[in-house]
């Protein structure tokens, strides 16, 4: 497989339907099982605990990137490989996107959508090249979907967005295009 490591960009949280738990663990344990690196926010709650512990569970390695005024919100998961403590938002943001190989976006809030615009943007600036997998459990980002549609339509993007990024819904989705190095 190409990839060594992965960034999880995530929910805090668990959401409301069970499916999002579901993928976040299954891809988890695909990324250990195959030693790929996760390299997510640093949490031990919501998403971001669910894919880290499946990670670990596998016996595989979890980098966590967590800025000091997040400690309280997503409590820092102790029980990984590694954690680093930033000053702040932008500095995490970076730190993860150094160290990952591509991206894959689960449902989440305002932080996820943040990660995910910015990493969009610093694609289309060529400030990096990574691929983005946004994994549209349940119909999650099929709202988000249609606006970026709306935008493309609309003139306000310099090139097919689906050059960008590559839309799956299923954890199961994604692990088969690992596996026919189509990632």
């Amino acid at each position: 497989m190409p990839y060594t490591s992965l960034a999880v960009f995530c929910g805090s949280q668990k959401g409301n339907n069970p499916v999002y738990v579901q993928h976040a663990q299954e891809l988890g344990a695909f990324m250990g099982k195959n030693n790929i690196t996760l390299i997510y926010g640093g949490g031990s709650k919501g998403l971001m605990g669910a894919v880290a512990d499946a990670v670990m569970g596998e016996g595989g390695k979890v980098m966590g990137i967590i800025p000091e005024i997040l400690i309280g919100w997503e409590h820092q998961h102790t029980g990984i490989t590694d954690l680093q403590i930033v000053q702040d938002m932008h500095s995490r943001k970076k730190i993860m996107y150094d160290l990952c190989d591509a991206a894959i976006i689960l449902p989440g809030g305002f932080g996820t959508l943040d990660e995910l615009f910015e990493m969009l943007t610093w694609n289309t600036l060529k400030i990096h090249e990574k691929k983005v997998i946004l994994l549209n459990s349940a119909g999650f980002y099929d709202h988000l979907i249609a606006h970026i549609n709306q935008m493309q339509q609309s003139a306000f993007l310099y090139e097919n967005w689906t050059d960008r990024i590559l839309v799956v819904n299923s954890a199961e989705e994604v692990i088969d295009l690992f596996y026919q190095n189509k990632l």
